[in-house]
């Protein structure tokens, strides 16, 4: 049941253009209990192409074509595919006289290249296209199947719905694929794969596949089964063993942000936040506010670059900055004491580090930030070394300092 898409155009292969028919295509086929293991990319050489189709035909079950069923010149996918296959090209008369219309209702002159569009492989199935001139083509041969496909996503996703969807449900046997992701913070991803790696080797089934991502660290888990129930009775053997090993490292099992995580335990806690930010500059008030009815516990905060307004926003005393600098666990201390007390919320959180790429030294590098979380109990703070460009270490410290709110809660 392995499926292969194959994007032919040159456009594809620049950094203007990008192939989002295979994202659509794979989310179809895989609810159909379909797993694309191939995706590839080829411009519009027939020599290419060729090779690309000869190899998809010798490893996959099913191979979609995208693109290059258009009327010009390099329009070479319908021709390829044809000879690849030893298929004659003839002209479809029905597809002629749809094309013939199609110009005819919108009262233009039809060119002669649109002709090429007409051309059909023996034995093919046309599939209609709504929504163009170019129909789709729908090939079987040794076993495999051969879909081909227009490729602007309008008219693609208008033949995949109406031509090909159904037919697949009567073709290919019930079989359902789930996903679970798992997301962590606050750890590497070696670090992860080294903990779960002893429990998911022992599975060929779910499949596991580990990603870092600017947010964290993704697991996921696909199960393929008979039936819904099945497959999330495999997730959940697997599944129950990870979360069992990552503890609370793990912020969310359902697919959530952290700032959708953090804001549902301040709500379910009655809790109210305030931030005062240096060095991410508002950053972490941005994630904070991304979620729908954060207003009903952020209450906002201040971005606080200068010593000057960490005195008059945060009420940051002159001389401990004086003392230990702007950058230091004294000042992270009294930026979330300071919010906390000048806005009456529940929680104060202060940021202070030096993002880069100037600014750092031999005690204090480019990395190096404090953040402190200031509550009823208190105020804890922590220092970090962030690797990365500024973007890197502005992202790193606004997620740690939401890690810090969740666990603070939840503890």
């Amino acid at each position: 049941m392995d499926a292969e898409i194959i994007a032919v155009g040159s456009e594809l292969l620049t950094p203007f253009r990008q192939d989002t028919n295979s994202l659509y295509l794979t989310d179809k086929l895989n609810a159909l209990g379909i797993e694309v293991r191939y995706k590839t990319i080829v411009g519009d050489d027939r020599a290419r192409i060729a090779v690309v189709v000869r190899t998809a035909l010798e490893r996959s079950r099913w191979i979609i074509v995208t693109g290059g069923l258009g009327p010009t010149e390099d329009d070479l996918s319908r021709e390829v595919v044809a000879e690849v296959l030893g298929r004659p090209l003839h002209e479809d008369s029905r597809i002629r006289r749809r094309i013939e219309l199609r110009f005819a209702r919108v009262g233009r002159a039809m060119p002669p290249n649109n002709l090429r569009q007409a051309q059909v492989p023996e034995g093919a199935e046309c599939l209609e296209n709504k929504m163009g001139t170019a129909p789709g083509l729908w090939i079987e041969q040794g076993g495999a199947v051969v879909i081909l496909l227009p490729g602007p996503p309008r008219e693609l996703e208008s033949v995949f719905e109406s031509q090909c969807l159904t037919r697949l449900e009567l073709i290919v046997p019930r079989t359902i694929l789930r996903t679970r992701i798992y997301k962590v913070i606050g750890l590497a991803e070696s670090e992860v794969d080294h903990r779960i790696a002893p429990l998911y080797n022992s599975y060929n089934n779910p499949v596991t596949t580990i990603l870092a991502t600017p947010n964290g660290i993704e697991i996921h888990l696909r199960a393929r089964a008979a039936d819904d129930s099945a497959a999330e009775a495999l997730l959940a053997e697997l599944g129950d063993k990870i979360e069992s090993e990552m503890g609370e490292s793990i912020f969310s099992t359902g697919g959530e942000t952290i700032e959708e995580v953090v804001g549902r335990h301040l709500a379910l806690r009655h809790k109210t936040l305030a931030v005062a930010e240096s060095c991410t500059g508002g950053l972490l008030s941005e994630q904070l506010t991304r979620v729908a009815g954060s207003s009903n516990y952020f209450l906002g905060g201040t971005v606080c670059y200068s010593n000057e307004l960490k005195t008059q926003l945060a009420g940051v005393p002159g001389g401990l900055m004086a003392e230990h600098g702007a950058v230091s666990k004294p000042v992270a201390q009294a930026l979330a004491a300071g919010i906390r007390r000048r806005t009456g919320a529940s929680i104060g959180v202060g940021i202070t580090g030096i993002a880069g790429p100037a600014g750092g030294s031999e005690n204090k590098p480019v990395g190096l930030v404090f953040i402190a979380l200031a509550d009823e109990l208190g105020v804890q703070v922590r220092e970090f070394r962030f690797p990365g460009d500024r973007d890197r270490v502005r992202l790193h410290a606004a997620m740690a300092a939401l890690e810090m709110i969740r666990r603070r809660l939840r503890d």
